[in-house]
């Protein structure tokens, strides 16, 4: 299995909404790890680390988000695996 590591920032009305809490069972689901976070900027990161294709499942997952959620925009950003989680989590 080749391990990859992708940061998605998450725009949108993606804070207040259980949008971190939904990625995690998501990430969880898919078998990834990671972790998902609320940045200062009204923003979300998610570090996720799998299999490509769950990668891309996740991302799917995450244009939608939660019901209550709105999405404007998700920039990928690709880095090599680090091994640092062991789980998936929301920080």
């Amino acid at each position: 299995m080749d391990t990859k590591r992708w940061q998605l920032l998450i725009s949108g009305r993606v804070q207040g909404v259980y949008y971190r809490a939904s990625t995690e069972q998501k990430a969880s689901d898919l078998g990834l790890t990671g972790s998902a976070r609320n940045l200062a900027d009204g923003r979300v990161e998610v570090v996720a680390e799998g299999p490509e294709d769950r990668l891309q499942d996740l991302k799917s997952w995450c244009s939608d988000g939660p019901p209550e959620a709105r999405v404007d925009d998700i920039d990928v950003t690709t880095h090599p695996a680090t091994g640092e989680f062991s789980g998936f989590s929301v920080r």
